[in-house]
């Protein structure tokens, strides 16, 4: 139990430049003792006290403002920072090191007893600020999740999902502790509230694929018209017949036009 707790006030100070000191955070974070609660909840759920391990989880949240029904799994190291508006469904699966920050829900999308009706989050996933994560699939590991984004489809390892519906944005991010496609054995930096810098949208980046392909087709008609229109000069130079000048000038105008 100590040794957890260890872990999980070692873990928050890594990750929150905020944190000053162990009893700082021992006594002012509540996604820690949202945590706490959970851990005694959950004994008391798997151990047959139904109704005692649902007491002790509406006192934490009561407390902490962190719902997590006492059937949930929860990892090592998992840090809910400020945590105001967490909700965290009975089949929900959190694996460790995960992040997940204030106003996120992981919900279930079915009525079904005793089906899987809410999200697992393998391994150092980081869900940001406000997102919903809803249905009974997979967040891979090291995978991170926008703010407000709604995410109702698995999420590959590594990836980023953004938007409402969320899309994946970087399936292939390198993982903590996995080296870059380079192999450099560089770890991915730890990111907060799921932001991945340098990371375009894949709809920003095929509108400005569109919009350099028509800039690009706009110069060379007008190279092409600037060619015909030289051209035609240069028969009017050498005495060419009217008809000759005017389909050139003309041809020139019509591909101006288009």
């Amino acid at each position: 139990m100590f040794t957890r707790l260890r872990e999980d006030i070692a873990a928050i100070r890594q990750k929150d430049p905020a944190a000053r000191s162990n009893w700082e955070v021992f006594t002012c974070y509540p996604g820690l003792h949202a945590v706490m609660l959970h851990r005694v909840a959950n004994r008391c759920w798997t151990s047959g006290f139904k109704w005692l391990g649902r007491y002790i989880s509406q006192y934490a949240r009561f407390l902490t403002g962190i719902e997590i029904h006492p059937g949930a799994t929860l990892g090592r190291r998992v840090f809910i920072d400020h945590g105001m508006g967490v909700v965290i469904g009975e089949t929900a699966v959190i694996g460790d090191d995960c992040t997940i920050y204030q106003g996120v829900t992981l919900g279930g999308t079915s009525l079904a007893r005793g089906a899987k009706r809410h999200p697992t989050l393998e391994p150092g996933v980081i869900v940001g600020a406000g997102a919903k994560v809803l249905g009974g699939f997979t967040v891979g590991e090291g995978a991170k999740i926008g703010s407000n984004a709604v995410v109702v489809k698995p999420v590959p390892a590594g990836g980023t999902a953004v938007g409402n519906p969320a899309r994946i944005v970087r399936p292939d991010a390198p993982r903590e502790g996995q080296a870059g496609r380079g192999g450099t054995g560089r770890k991915a930096e730890f990111s907060a509230y799921g932001i991945t810098p340098n990371a375009d949208d894949p709809v920003s980046l095929a509108i400005h694929g569109l919009i350099e392909n028509a800039t690009d087709q706009s110069h060379k008609i007008d190279v092409m018209v600037a060619a015909l229109n030289q051209l035609g000069a240069h028969l009017e130079a050498l005495g060419a017949s009217k008809f000759d000048t005017a389909e050139l000038r003309k041809l020139g105008k019509e591909i101006q036009d288009m």
